[in-house]
């Protein structure tokens, strides 16, 4: 996949990883539309456009299709919004389950169905999802964000398959855990007291448009977490067993007061 001269749409740039994407696809050419619920907020860059839109609102169809009108050369899309919490499911807040599942699944679900179509038309266009180790392990304390990622994959997976006879592009990428301001400092700690790396939004940027110039459908990012997902899918008992061990260390940390 080129990036020069294509128009993104950057769905989750306000932030962590998307901003972290901003730079280096301007600087090989590409123009990125932004899209936030706060475009305003937004620095000023040039080949740049801020715009707004609200992954969790029911009317999210019509906002894309808005959208879509007010600039018709986009070509590509990269969904990297999401919503997380650390919480066990007993004390998560309904409000927060439906925000997880809106702008981490539904969303992609529904920018894919609107954008899909039109690619498939054009002849060319990339769909671009970036998921999480979480959306191959399951873990305790993000039951929530694990069912929205394992989806999130899952849908992806199939799209693909759908369109493997048209020119659309279907990627997806599953960072592991990332150093952003999305993490609360107990999840700091606890990647610290695990001894899990923690890579910068820089790096998992850079692994994100390497997939997409190289043209890989799916790319797992970090060692050994690579591992993990590969015996995790084929003998899931060892990893049960594993995170049974780290279960008092992970519940330390999912009770504090600092997540209340």
């Amino acid at each position: 996949m080129r990036l020069h001269d294509r128009v993104f749409l950057l769905l989750g740039g306000s932030g962590g990883i998307g901003k972290a994407l901003i730079a280096p696809l301007v600087g090989a050419g590409a123009r990125v539309i932004v899209a936030s619920r706060h475009p305003e907020c937004l620095e000023h860059q040039e080949g740049v456009s801020p715009v707004y839109l609200d992954l969790a609102a029911a009317d999210l169809d019509q906002q894309l299709a808005r959208l879509n009108e007010a600039y018709p050369d986009i070509d590509g899309v990269i969904h990297c919004a999401g919503q997380n919490r650390f919480a066990s499911l007993g004390k998560m807040p309904v409000a927060e389950l439906d925000a997880q599942l809106m702008v981490n699944l539904r969303s992609a679900l529904l920018v894919a169905r609107h954008f899909a179509p039109r690619f498939e038309k054009a002849g060319q266009g990339a769909l671009v999802f970036v998921g999480s180790t979480f959306g191959s392990i399951g873990f305790p304390g993000y039951t929530a964000y694990c069912a929205s990622k394992f989806g999130l994959r899952g849908f992806t997976e199939s799209l693909r398959r759908e369109l493997a006879d048209t020119p659309v592009q279907v990627v997806y990428v599953a960072p592991r855990a990332t150093a952003t301001a999305m993490n609360p400092e107990a999840v700091n700690q606890l990647n610290q007291a695990l001894g899990n790396t923690m890579d910068p939004p820089e790096k998992v940027a850079s692994e994100i448009l390497r997939a997409m110039e190289t043209d890989q459908r799916r790319r797992f990012l970090g060692w050994p977490e690579r591992l993990f997902v590969v015996i995790n899918g084929i003998l899931p008992r060892v990893v049960d067993k594993a995170m049974l061990k780290q279960l008092p260390v992970i519940r330390r940390f999912l009770d504090s007061r600092a997540l209340s």
